[in-house]
């Protein structure tokens, strides 16, 4: 699938890129926009037989190179996703279902008003996160036969951060500054859970996609985490 078609399906539910990822998407989209490329007069770049060329911005210290469409097609990076991509998206979307049940116990059982908010903001960042990772789904759904499909979805306890079933009882039963305790004990695992698994997915994954989703979990979830241990 084309990347530039597959950016605009699943850009529109995520929050901003970081400024490096977007660099990086920039420096792509430049390739495939530049089919004419400019000279110092403006005009469009010919080869020798008079057929429009694409440049290609070379690395610091070296030279454009002058590709033919045909070249510069070959030439595009492929994000087609991979084992990598497809298990970090569908099992983040049940780890961050876990967060906002979690997050659904605060406004009627913590005591600080901050935990309150952390949890309403909590909510908010990661419902539409899950929206955008299940259309990502839905867009490049895993081979039938794949391990990175259905086959993981029994194994949701083992990711890491994730809360027991006792836990959440305990959670559940919990009042006051009693909940406020678990609740920040419990969300600070989790959340450092989810950067455990942002970083898998940075380091195996291929899509730039997911790689912008993952990259977004980290620096928020990072974020949130300092922000837990301060109150805790």
């Amino acid at each position: 699938m084309d990347m530039a078609k597959d950016l605009r399906g699943i850009r529109g539910a995520l929050p901003a890129p970081p400024v490096r990822f977007a660099a990086v998407v920039a420096a792509a989209a430049g390739l495939l926009l530049t089919l004419s490329g400019c000279q110092g007069d403006g005009g469009p770049d010919r080869a020798d037989d008079g057929r429009t060329t694409v440049v290609a911005p070379g690395r610091p210290g070296e030279k454009a190179r002058h590709l033919t469409p045909e070249e510069a097609a070959k030439a595009k990076p492929d994000d087609s996703p991979n084992a990598a991509d497809h298990a970090y998206v569908s099992r983040m979307v049940e780890h961050h279902r876990q967060a906002l049940t979690m997050s659904a116990l605060a406004p009627e059982r913590a005591a600080a008003d901050g935990v309150k908010r952390l949890a309403e903001r909590i909510t908010a960042a990661q419902k539409p996160e899950i929206g955008a990772m299940e259309k990502w789904l839905a867009l490049h759904p895993a081979p039938a036969a794949g391990s990175g499909g259905h086959g993981q979805g029994h194994d949701h306890g083992a990711m890491p951060g994730m809360a027991t079933e006792q836990q959440l009882a305990d959670l559940a039963a919990a009042r006051g500054a009693a909940f406020d305790r678990l609740f920040l004990k419990l969300m600070t695992a989790h959340h450092e859970g989810a950067v455990t698994m942002a970083g898998e997915a940075l380091a195996g994954g291929n899509n730039v996609a997911v790689e912008e989703m993952a990259t977004e979990v980290v620096a928020t979830q990072s974020a949130e985490i300092h922000r837990m241990r301060a109150m805790g």
